[in-house]
């Protein structure tokens, strides 16, 4: 059942929900269809809408790309820092990192992946072509996020198996030459609906009138 949030509290309350993904609970195949369904409507270039949405719970391919997303992690981990200077920023970024953390010990345990896909390849396209490209299929998938919170779902855009991608293309049956994967979208019901808004910059620091 929807939750009851205006539509400004759905934007501004989906989080990347990590911690509080409910491991040991069912996701409905229906619902995920659902949200999917309801992704078809995000605009999409030329209105071609070439994407695909895998979607896994057998839980030894979730294992296996478990594996992968570990090493994306790993990899991630031993490069990232905690910025120096401001105390306040420095905790928020541990903050982050230990709940990425949590995700990469426990995804295997995340009752569905969805892998969102688009036609064709990316590398060596301008940057107009690369704009175009992921223009078509962030918009979907943040749809399909939206959706699901709005159902008492949680989710994460992740990217950390991509350094595997081709791996991951032929666990999956993905025709790795035609088809780019976008994300690793971990999925599952939340412990509690409730959340707020995330901490944000102020908004003098980043917009600009009629030019820089």
């Amino acid at each position: 059942m929807p939750l009851d949030i205006t539509p400004d509290e759905l934007l501004t309350t989906t989080r990347a929900v990590r911690r509080r993904l409910d491991l040991t609970r069912p996701v409905e195949r229906e619902l995920i269809e659902e949200c999917i369904e309801i992704a078809q409507q995000a605009p999409s270039g030329s209105n071609m809408q070439p994407w695909h949405f895998v979607v896994v719970t057998d839980p030894a391919k979730r294992a296996q790309l478990a594996k992968l997303y570990r090493k994306g992690g790993e990899s991630y981990f031993s490069q990232d820092s905690a910025p120096a200077g401001d105390p306040k920023r420095q905790a928020e970024r541990m903050r982050l990192r230990e709940s990425a953390r949590f995700l990469v010990d426990h995804i295997q345990e995340v009752p569905v992946h969805v892998i969102p896909c688009l036609g064709g390849r990316t590398e060596g396209l301008s940057v107009q072509a690369q704009a175009a490209t992921w223009g078509s299929i962030i918009p979907a998938t943040w749809s399909f996020m939206l959706a699901l919170r709005a159902r008492g779902l949680g989710s994460a855009y992740t990217t950390f198996h991509l350094s595997s991608e081709e791996e991951a293309a032929k666990l999956l049956g993905i025709p790795f030459e035609r088809v780019t994967q976008a994300a690793l979208i971990p999925v599952a019901y939340t412990r509690g609906t409730s959340f707020r808004p995330g901490p944000r910059k102020p908004l003098s620091s980043m917009i600009h009138w009629n030019g820089w």
